[in-house]
């Protein structure tokens, strides 16, 4: 690959230095830059160097900013699930598919494997044969993990409808099967919420209204 596909392939907060010791062909390291200075004036661009600035504020960022906020909570969270290596492994999987939606939201040529947004509806019909029926709304807490993941959802919930407003403004045409995957993943973290108060013996608390 020579210096002009690495630079496209790559954003632009990247430093390309050519190395100083004699090779058959240039070597290029490429550094990735902490910042820029670029957005001091409250704006970015997306994926790509020939991407128009936008405003932080607006829905494309909102949307990615949305995903990246989910993403490091399930980070937290799965770091609180060490004793449950089951729900760690799903949290772990599921960061790896947000990273490729928020690569898509973003502009790249990515996508979920297919399937992805099937599977996590069989996780979650899964954890319905373990747990008691549901008898209504519950009241988040029990235990710290079960909460963690009620919280889980609902950033899952908030990224989908910065997403969801992405699509309307057709800033981005994401395939149906992302849009799925995220309608989805709330699903699959209340069933993980119930699961784990339900695999640490403690009794969900309905709402006396």
């Amino acid at each position: 690959m020579d210096l002009q596909e690495v630079l496209t392939k790559l954003q632009c907060s990247t430093i390309i230095i050519k190395s100083q010791y004699p090779q058959k062909e240039p070597v290029y390291y490429v550094y990735m830059a902490l910042f820029t200075g670029k957005g001091d004036k409250g704006t970015t661009t997306a994926f790509g160097c020939n991407q128009q600035r936008i405003s932080k504020s607006s829905e494309l960022p909102e949307a990615l900013g949305s995903l990246d906020e989910l993403n490091a909570f399930l980070g937290f969270v799965k770091m609180r699930a060490t004793e449950v290596p089951r729900i760690a492994g799903i949290l772990r999987e599921v960061q790896e598919a947000l990273f490729i939606i928020q690569a898509q939201t973003a502009g790249a040529d990515k996508n979920l494997e297919e399937g992805s947004a099937e599977k996590i509806g069989e996780m979650v019909n899964a954890v319905e044969k373990e747990i008691p029926p549901i008898k209504g709304f519950s009241i988040a807490g029990g235990t710290e993990l079960s909460a963690l993941l009620d919280v889980a959802r609902t950033f899952s919930r908030r990224a989908e409808r910065r997403v969801v407003a992405v699509q309307e403004m057709k800033l981005r045409e994401l395939p149906p099967e992302t849009m799925a995957y995220l309608n989805r993943l709330s699903s699959l973290l209340f069933a993980l919420a119930r699961l784990a108060n339900h695999l640490a013996g403690v009794a969900e608390e309905n709402p006396r209204y």
